[in-house]
């Protein structure tokens, strides 16, 4: 059904095409007939960071920035599904047109901006949804909010999104923020997750329950980069990391019509580089620290290699882009395959 669609959606606008996506795809859930747009796949169970996955295979963030869609998004056979960017005021984002498809190269430029309602309003939508999988809620900071204030906004979505999430990301590594990656430096990444650590701990008292707190970082960190930010992570004890978010570097679509725009570059494009920061840091992490692959899979074959690189599990958002609601089963068949195969092998 999506192959008919996709024509279609080519023909829109970027933005306006996902949004008639998203409208779609809830009508078919509510419905009834979500079925006809992907068979749900047979169960891969999967742990980390103490949650159990039906299967491995997740929507990364950016595609349900408020949540709405939730229920949706489950039904078309995500084993978790992670919601945002939210942020604790609601803003419009940078100005339009801030997406655009590289079709000849199966990816997305975007500088979307972090548009989003609030966090009062996606934690609304979350707690009406009946979804009762794994959820991640990715949280940030509101453009006009200072660095030397950053750790506020995080602290107060984390606080507001706790009772609903099934873990939370923190969100430090989008290029759409200005000056958001620089908490990936050292010393501001130091007192950001010390200060979130602190706070995670305090409600998991107040709850009664743990919620795991992920770190979302970017594909264009180099070795010396990502030494130092293992090393924090590892001493803060943080419980998971998503590797990666979108990158900068233009080299593999140099010469394409919109390689100029402002923004992350989303899609096969970031395969290789956002799996070379995913194995690296899985070394640096160790298995005290799980991690989740995303970035350019486009078939089951990238899903499973995402595993082989160090992931426990894997997301994709630009994928259903181009391959629609099928790539979830292929991705979870692949890695079934894949874990069958290491078992296998381990009792020869």
């Amino acid at each position: 059904m999506y192959a008919l669609a996709r024509p279609f959606l080519f023909c829109l606008d970027a933005e306006r095409a996902h949004e008639l996506a998203l409208a779609a795809i809830d009508t078919a859930y509510r419905s009834g007939v979500g079925s006809l747009l992907a068979s749900r796949p047979k169960p891969v169970p999967t742990e980390a960071f103490g949650l159990r996955f039906d299967n491995p295979v997740g929507l990364a963030a950016g595609l349900d920035k408020n949540g709405a869609y939730i229920d949706a998004l489950a039904g078309l056979g995500f084993g978790f599904i992670e919601v945002g960017t939210t942020t604790p005021r609601a803003q419009s984002g940078n100005p339009k047109p801030r997406m655009f498809r590289l079709a000849q190269h199966q990816a997305v430029i975007n500088r979307l901006g972090f548009n989003n309602g609030g966090v009062d309003a996606l934690v609304r939508n979350a707690e009406r949804a009946r979804y009762s999988g794994v959820l991640g809620i990715n949280i940030g900071k509101n453009k006009d909010t200072p660095n030397e204030r950053a750790a506020d906004d995080y602290l107060l979505c984390l606080e507001r999104v706790y009772a609903r999430a099934s873990y939370v990301t923190v969100n430090i590594s989008s290029p759409n923020t200005q000056g958001l990656r620089d908490l990936q430096g050292e010393d501001a990444l130091k007192r950001l997750i010390g200060t979130l650590r602190e706070a995670q701990e305090r409600l998991a008292s107040t709850h009664g329950a743990r919620k795991p707190m992920l770190l979302k970082i970017a594909p264009d960190l180099d070795d010396a980069e990502l030494d130092t930010m293992a090393a924090v992570l590892l001493s803060a004890g943080i419980d998971g990391v998503i590797c990666t978010n979108t990158t900068i570097d233009r080299g593999a679509v140099e010469g394409n019509r919109h390689a100029a725009e402002a923004g992350g570059l989303s899609g096969k494009p970031l395969f290789a580089r956002s799996t070379r920061i995913l194995q690296e840091m899985s070394k640096r992490l160790g298995p005290s620290i799980p991690t989740i692959g995303v970035g350019g899979i486009l078939s089951g074959e990238d899903a499973a290699a995402k595993i082989d690189a160090g992931a426990s599990l894997v997301q994709f958002y630009t994928g259903l882009i181009y391959r629609g609601p099928a790539l979830i089963g292929e991705s979870v068949d692949a890695i079934r395959r894949r874990v069958s195969a290491g078992r296998t092998a381990r009792t020869r």
